[in-house]
């Protein structure tokens, strides 16, 4: 009866412990790293000058939280891992990202400068015509005016800010640059034609 009891007590002890010995316990630790590794990349910029890496960085963060929830520990921290390092590289290619928009922006800038004299010469010969848009034309010559100065200063800084800031100026000046097309369109008188007698 008493080798029954302990067989009984082996047993239950067994059948307890079961469903633990499988389950290894949630990666924590690499989560953290990975966060962490995470949060660096954001402060660099890489979000907004690797963006390629960082999304990468992402996706596989958004696997390693979905293994998580569903208690994939080995699985998840192998991801937390490779999160880390994804994170970690697109940190590091901040800088080369944020070469390549300070060159985009400043060719973008030189040609907008160009164009901007352009318009402004336009603007001049088509003064009298400009009537009732006059006021509008005087407050966007102004904040073009303003924001090429503030978008050459941002180069350095943000090159990105300054990009997105010279693709505003760029659709305004189009604007009245076919605004100021379509004032000389409706001016020029039609050529007479001669007819054969």
């Amino acid at each position: 009866m008493e080798k029954v009891r302990v067989w009984v007590l082996v047993l239950a002890v067994l059948l307890v412990g079961m469903p633990f010995v499988g389950c290894s316990k949630p990666p924590e630790a690499e989560r953290e790293a990975a966060k962490k590794a995470m949060d660096a990349a954001v402060s660099a910029g890489a979000d907004k000058y690797a963006t390629a890496d960082f999304d990468a960085a992402k996706k596989t963060w958004d696997t390693a939280e979905s293994q998580m929830k569903e208690k994939k520990h080995k699985e998840a921290k192998q991801s937390y891992i490779d999160v880390k390092a994804a994170f970690e590289k697109a940190a590091a290619a901040v800088e080369a990202g944020k070469k390549a928009v300070a060159d985009q922006a400043k060719a973008a800038l030189q040609n907008l400068e160009g164009a901007w004299k352009k318009l402004e010469a336009t603007a001049k010969k088509m003064e009298k015509k400009l009537k009732d848009k006059k006021t509008a034309w005087t407050t966007d010559a102004k904040a073009i005016k303003e924001g090429l100065g503030k978008a050459k200063e941002m180069i350095i800084e943000s090159p990105a800010e300054a990009k997105a800031k010279l693709d505003e100026l760029k659709v305004l000046m189009n604007k009245w640059g076919n605004t100021f097309k379509e004032m000389t369109v409706g001016t020029k008188k039609p050529k007479a034609t001669k007819t054969k007698k």
